[in-house]
């Protein structure tokens, strides 16, 4: 069976998001231990909103690439797309530096950052590939239904 590269690059966005809120998730589960989650150097509620807007952008930006992959294939969106999701590999890289220089380093933290760095750059060679296709004149694959 053969799929094109959209349905490849809805399917991995949609494991990037529930990486993304399976991590979100990981960071509250001592609260269901009765422990606190509480940092020593809070901030005040003015960069708790910043940074509950900046949480909502990046889960929002892959539900939006989702939609619009299925339906835009132009050589516009494909080159957007490709940038977006190098964009995200970088923070992603950030990211998992900065876990790494928290205290103290939670290891199933840095391994699931580990797993959504490499689902990233997995991202970013199907959507260069997309774009290559679109440059390379090919039709889209489509779903090879047939069996055997």
């Amino acid at each position: 069976m053969r799929v094109n590269h959209q349905a490849k690059i809805i399917t991995l966005w949609g494991v990037f998001l529930l990486g993304t809120l399976f991590h979100t998730q990981l960071g509250l589960m001592p609260l269901f231990h009765n422990q606190s989650i509480a940092l020593s150097d809070a901030h005040g509620t003015a960069n708790l909103s910043w940074i509950l807007w900046g949480m909502l952008g990046f889960f929002a930006v892959p539900m939006i690439a989702m939609i619009v992959t299925l339906f835009d294939d132009s050589r516009r969106y494909r080159t957007l797309h490709f940038g977006v999701t190098v964009l995200y590999s970088v923070m992603n890289f950030f990211h998992l530096v900065a876990d790494l220089l928290v205290e103290p380093i939670f290891g199933y933290q840095i391994a699931l950052m580990g797993v959504l760095l490499c689902v990233g750059l997995l991202l970013n060679v199907v959507s260069w590939q997309w774009v290559q296709e679109h440059m390379s004149g090919k039709p889209l694959r489509s779903y090879d239904h047939s069996v055997g």
